[in-house]
């Protein structure tokens, strides 16, 4: 029964991913937390962060951890392969119809069409992170870390998976203060 509700979560995902990869992240989340309820939203961004900083494209290394986290082995082929193949066919078949009718405007058009659509569904991803992290962190520290991270990334042109990793590792490493027990002194 999961390796069913997987392939239609991951054959969703692959169908209307329209802007690659990134794109997909809110329909993933959408299906894997909200849908289907196979992670909590903080577990969501701890794989977004890691698949992040791992090399190769994200639109299957979410699909391929978190099937092998619903489903094991056969749930991380499935997923793998659910999210794939709309995206193989599709492309052929779009490419196809470019080639052919290339200079008729609406063809142009409709990539154009789905850039404002890809753009809200970041922003409103974008957002949910930076609520999520206000809630843990606070307004300043969320504030701050964006913009430094934002700085570093676009400005310095450092890869995010390095800034991504040197985040978790600054965590890890990050002496915790454990609060003394009721009644010690």
């Amino acid at each position: 029964m999961k390796q069913t509700a997987l392939l239609w979560a991951f054959f969703r995902v692959g169908i209307f991913g329209f802007g690659g990869g990134p794109s997909m992240i809110p329909l993933v989340r959408a299906e894997v937390v909200t849908r289907h309820q196979w992670l909590t939203d903080e577990e969501f961004a701890d794989v977004l962060a890691i698949a992040n900083t791992l090399p190769g494209p994200i639109a299957t290394k979410m699909p391929g951890y978190i099937g092998y986290r619903v489903a094991g082995t056969s749930g991380c082929v499935i997923a793998v392969l659910a999210t794939i193949f709309p995206m193989v066919v599709a492309m052929i078949v779009m490419l196809g119809i470019f080639s052919r009718y290339r200079d008729v405007g609406w063809i142009r058009g409709m990539g154009q069409a789905v850039m404002p659509v890809v753009m809200v569904m970041m922003g409103q991803l974008t957002w949910d992170f930076f609520d999520k992290s206000q809630a843990a962190l606070g307004w300043l520290a969320s504030a701050v870390m964006a913009v430094a991270a934002g700085a570093i990334i676009y400005w310095l042109g450092v890869h995010p998976g390095w800034v991504i990793g040197a985040i978790l590792l600054t965590a890890l490493l990050r002496p915790t203060h454990k609060k003394p027990a009721e009644g010690s002194a």
